[in-house]
């Protein structure tokens, strides 16, 4: 059930450092003029800070009266973007991202930073969450029932209550260095994600061009649209203060999902857990 995690939490990782990387080795393009629903693109899911889902959906600003980014092509603002955004310190990324070994939907609401340190959410097709924290070298887990019997699909049904008996509903930790939980707690690697977003190993050039201003939940953004093949993904960047990336729309329907960014170099609210923790690098043979 670990390599499953694993699995979909790297799914997520790599959208997320796709969604960056489509900013660097991009064409320029002329201003988009469609307009209409290219503008408003469709809603999406994102976790409130209590894990709560909420609409992130962007909706139509008024037109100011000077357009954000004037004089710039689409690339130039793209190049911006990436450079604000792979400067950050910290940062909070939650949304919808298709999981390729179930066929399903993974959402994820994760706070990540350089020091390693990350505290969130996931969850897969709708059937439960799991809770994670890293801080220092320990990572800790937490699933609910409905994660843990549908991780634990076509195992022996004594198995699965067993599992669910021992680990439901609560804490367990592990060292982040340990085989169980490396390649886990890499997830929370905020260097590793922002170096893979300024590396394209695709040598088809996307052309970006211009759209509209916009707000992403409530703030200022501009549109670009990032055309590759027949493929065109949607890209929403600030417009005051630092031009970080503030959500990617994934326009490809082998790989759909949209995610949001937001809590820049805020700090990752990355506290061991209080009360009980079940310790599973004390439990000789244990594997969940």
């Amino acid at each position: 059930m670990r390599r499953r995690a694993h699995r979909t939490a790297l799914t997520a990782l790599l959208l997320a450092a796709g969604a960056t990387a489509c900013l660097t080795g991009c064409q320029s393009g002329q201003d988009d003029t469609s307009s209409g629903d290219t503008t408003r693109p469709a809603e999406s899911t994102a976790s409130a800070a209590s894990a709560e889902s909420a609409s992130a959906s962007p909706s139509a600003s008024t037109p100011t009266p000077k357009e954000p980014f004037t004089g710039l092509t689409g690339e130039q603002i793209s190049e911006r973007a990436l450079k604000a955004t792979t400067e950050a310190r910290s940062l909070r990324m939650s949304g919808t991202v298709p999981d390729e070994e179930s066929g399903g939907t993974i959402k994820i609401d994760i706070a990540l930073d350089r020091r390693g340190d990350c505290a969130g959410t996931m969850g897969m097709n709708g059937q439960g969450e799991a809770e994670l924290i890293k801080t220092g070298d320990t990572l800790y887990l937490k699933y609910d029932e409905r994660f843990l019997r549908a991780q634990s699909k076509g195992e022996p049904q004594a198995d699965t209550e067993a599992l669910v008996s021992l680990l439901a509903g609560r804490w367990t930790k592990m060292s982040a260095g340990g085989a169980d939980a490396k390649e886990m707690a890499g997830f929370c690697d905020l260097d590793k994600l922002l170096e893979n977003a300024g590396d394209s190993n695709d040598d088809t050039p996307t052309t970006v061009t211009r759209g509209k201003a916009t707000t992403v939940d409530g703030t200022p953004a501009f549109t670009l649209y990032e055309t590759d093949g027949s493929e065109r993904n949607t890209v929403y960047v600030a417009t005051e203060g630092k031009p970080y990336l503030l959500r990617f729309e994934s326009g490809s329907k082998q790989e759909p999902g949209a995610l949001s960014f937001t809590g820049y170099d805020e700090p990752v609210p990355a506290e061991p857990p209080s009360g009980e923790v079940l310790d599973l690098d004390g439990l000789d043979g244990m594997s969940t």
